[in-house]
């Protein structure tokens, strides 16, 4: 019963007031960034809040990270649009294969969980992450150009997406709108943090638009806004019915998405519990986050809500205003979708001007402006792997985060075996009929040609000795060159002794041949 109550202490009761004050908070910031990810991912604005609704409940009680804000997101909300498509204007259809890929993404995120994911994420570079992020905030800003007015083509223009975009009497009005939405994001808080500057400009601005009576698009316009709570549902059934049949044809289209969305969203994920954890100066478990992010996207999914992950922003506002528990996540979750329901007609009225407004902003913060700025600082191989990450997301169709950060990885791991191959050296010591080949650093595949240039093969004293008490075999290439210099010497009529090997490298010089290796 003590460490219940320790455990209740801890991670629900803890300054409830500030938790709940923090929550309710934190739910009018997830609004209009959860209705806006949902126009991202090209679905009604209720799958983003019945998603937002739904994560932020389940991960307070199953997460491993207290405190932090689970929702619908840009990166994730990017991987879906081709999901979406292949509904193609069949819009429940598109919405089934949404759910069917978040119910896959669960299930992936649950298994990295327990494959202990979390640990081999410590090995992907700074250069990665960067320009992982600098990706996502093009493309969050780039999501915005329809809104914009910025490259429509009304022709290709569905009867239904017609009222979703602004014509061309109205970009002016928006293009105002959106000016007017970004001063007041950014200057407000030198007047008060009290209240998000986010929240200040949504009501400014749609007091304007219904006040001036501005014809522009508004969340309406979008589609359908929640009018009760989610229901359970499951996306299998009959193509008429608008479900996806529950077949290996179905799975073979959401697995690429399902794949992408779950090794991208615990990115960002594990990004955002890294930060909670350096502020609070506290650790927490990556990988029971991974298995919750899992279990949250499969019940999100099952109750209409789009898969999604932990929200970098709003978990740092979570943080700065006293929400340090799991009663903070769960007031959010709350909270978001009664204010959803009482506050319905004014968030229908809500233009989407202020929205792109907000994701302008968020794609400023989310980039890597101060790896940017310093970019002339910073190693060349760094600046080539943020580089390579960033142009894989970019020249990939649709785009595609995960592939990118693969190319990254790669690349990062090509060029630090280049680096770590240069560093062995071999030194040469005479002594008449001897000479000592001392060598230093690690041996394996990269370094393998610098090693071998090291050696005089066409020099055969009677004794040679290689000294490898400063150097680690590390593979098969590394094996094979050793022997290779140590056969080149005995044919030329030396007596060659090895010496020095470490347990490690003796016993996979034994295991793959070693000195008793007839070739």
């Amino acid at each position: 019963m003590s460490n219940f109550s320790k455990y209740l202490s801890k991670n629900w009761l803890d300054d409830p007031k500030s938790n709940i004050l923090s929550g309710l908070v934190v739910a009018f910031a997830m609004i209009p960034e959860a209705i806006a990810f949902s126009g991202i991912a090209g679905v009604d604005p209720k799958v983003g809040l019945f998603g937002a609704f739904c994560l932020s409940i389940t991960i307070a009680i199953v997460g491993g990270r207290r405190g932090m804000i689970t929702s619908a997101t840009g990166s994730t909300a990017l991987l879906m649009t081709g999901v979406v498509d292949i509904g193609g204007a069949y819009t429940k259809l598109g919405l089934s294969y949404l759910i069917a890929t978040g119910l896959l993404t669960g299930l992936f995120q649950i298994l990295w969980g327990y494959l202990r994911l979390a640990y081999q994420m410590r090995f992907v570079p700074s250069g990665v992450l960067s320009g992982f992020v600098n990706a996502l905030a093009l493309l969050i800003f780039q999501a915005q150009f329809y809104q914009l007015g910025i490259g429509i083509n009304e022709a290709k223009l569905l009867k239904s997406e017609m009222g979703r975009y602004p014509t061309i009497d109205q970009i002016p009005t928006v293009w105002i709108l959106v000016i007017i939405g970004l001063i007041i994001i950014y200057g407000f808080p030198k007047i008060t943090k009290v209240v998000p500057s986010q929240l200040v400009a949504i009501v400014l601005l749609t007091l304007i638009s219904v006040y001036f009576k501005l014809e522009i698009p508004t969340v309406n316009d979008l589609g359908t806004l929640p009018t009760d709570f989610p229901r359970f549902s499951l996306p299998f059934g009959n193509l008429e019915d608008g479900k996806v049949p529950f077949n290996l044809s179905t799975l073979g289209l959401i697995l690429p998405a399902s794949l992408a969305i779950s090794l991208v969203g615990l990115i960002e994920t594990f990004l955002t519990q890294d930060i909670l954890d350096d502020a609070t100066d506290t650790s927490s478990n990556k990988n029971k986050e991974a298995r919750g992010q899992g279990i949250a996207n499969i019940i999100s999914s099952l109750f209409g809500g789009m898969a999604g992950c932990a929200l970098v922003g709003q978990s740092v506002m979570n943080n700065e205003n006293g929400g340090k528990s799991r009663l903070s996540t769960l007031t959010s979750g709350l909270s978001l979708l009664l204010l959803i329901i009482l506050l319905k007609p004014w968030i229908g009225a809500i233009p989407m001007a202020a929205l792109v407004a907000i994701m302008i902003t968020i794609s400023i913060s989310t980039a890597d402006l101060n790896g940017l700025k310093n970019i002339r600082k910073i190693p060349k191989s760094d600046t080539a792997v943020m580089l390579m990450t960033f142009a894989i997301t970019m020249l990939t169709k649709p785009h595609n985060l995960a592939l990118g950060v693969i190319a990254g990885v790669a690349l990062a791991a090509i060029l630090f075996s280049r680096k770590v191959a240069k560093v062995i050296t071999v030194s040469k010591a005479k002594d008449r009929n001897l000479i000592t080949y001392k060598v230093k650093g690690q041996l394996f595949f990269v370094s393998k040609i610098y090693f071998l240039q090291e050696f005089d093969i066409h020099e055969h004293p009677e004794n040679i000795v290689i000294d490898m008490s400063l150097a680690h075999i590390w593979d098969q290439s590394g094996v094979v060159a050793l022997e290779q210099i140590l056969r080149k010497f005995q044919n030329g009529g030396s007596k060659v002794e090895i010496v020095g090997l470490n347990k490690e490298s003796l016993d996979l010089f034994e295991r793959l041949g070693g000195i008793g290796s007839s070739h």
